[in-house]
């Protein structure tokens, strides 16, 4: 009897991860020794990147929060220190997005701060 083989199978495997690789240069999209590495490597990358994304956009907020408090004499440190002890719930990306295209509303928070 002949060997069994599950061709449909295998071809899907294959077919998929030529799919992941493509717009890859040169044999990193086409061959797929080449292409499975590649492709492991950019999911390893987009793994540990998701984490640091979160990073990027926390320091960005941080620092249009802190541009916000300093046009009303104030750091961000002591901004923060102080809406804490008040009791304000507002997380740093809705005071980076009041800062930045709410002044009058930052203005608002930071007098109900001092």
């Amino acid at each position: 009897m002949p060997r069994s083989v599950n061709t449909v199978a295998s071809k899907a495997r294959r077919k998929k991860i030529l799919k992941l690789a493509k717009g890859n240069r040169g044999a990193r999209g086409n061959v797929l020794t080449v292409a499975k590495h590649t492709v492991e490597k950019g999911l390893q990358y987009a793994y540990r990147d998701r984490k640091v994304n979160k990073r990027n956009f926390r320091s960005l907020w941080i620092q249009r929060i802190n541009a916000g408090a300093r046009q009303h004499n104030m750091s961000y440190s002591e901004l923060m220190g102080k809406i804490h002890a008040k009791g304000i719930d507002l997380n740093r990306k809705v005071l980076a997005d009041l800062a930045m295209n709410h002044p009058a509303a930052f203005k608002s928070v930071i007098d109900s701060v001092k």
